[in-house]
């Protein structure tokens, strides 16, 4: 089990990122959550298996269609133990 942040740069507010984030955390296993912040990039937390997470961050990184990633930096943190993924 592992633990990843991350801030997503780019067009990725008014797109429906979050959206597009919490189907692909369902779809690969994760839970944690995701956010805008208010400086335009999108703020994610995911945990589970470091393989599924690797999977949901890849995900991320394409991005939805209509969408634009130009940057994307994961770090790790400590597990917390999400039960579920949700938009924040």
């Amino acid at each position: 089990m592992i633990g990843r942040r991350a801030v997503i740069s780019g067009r990725v507010q008014g797109v429906g990122f979050r959206f597009f984030a919490e189907r692909a955390a369902r779809e690969e296993g994760v839970r944690g959550w995701v956010r805008n912040l208010s400086d335009g990039t999108v703020e994610t937390v995911a945990e589970g298996e470091e393989a599924a997470v690797n999977r949901y961050l890849d995900r991320l990184q394409a991005g939805p269609r209509g969408g634009l990633v130009t940057r994307m930096e994961p770090e790790e943190v400590p597990v917390s133990g999400f039960s579920f993924f949700e938009i924040r």
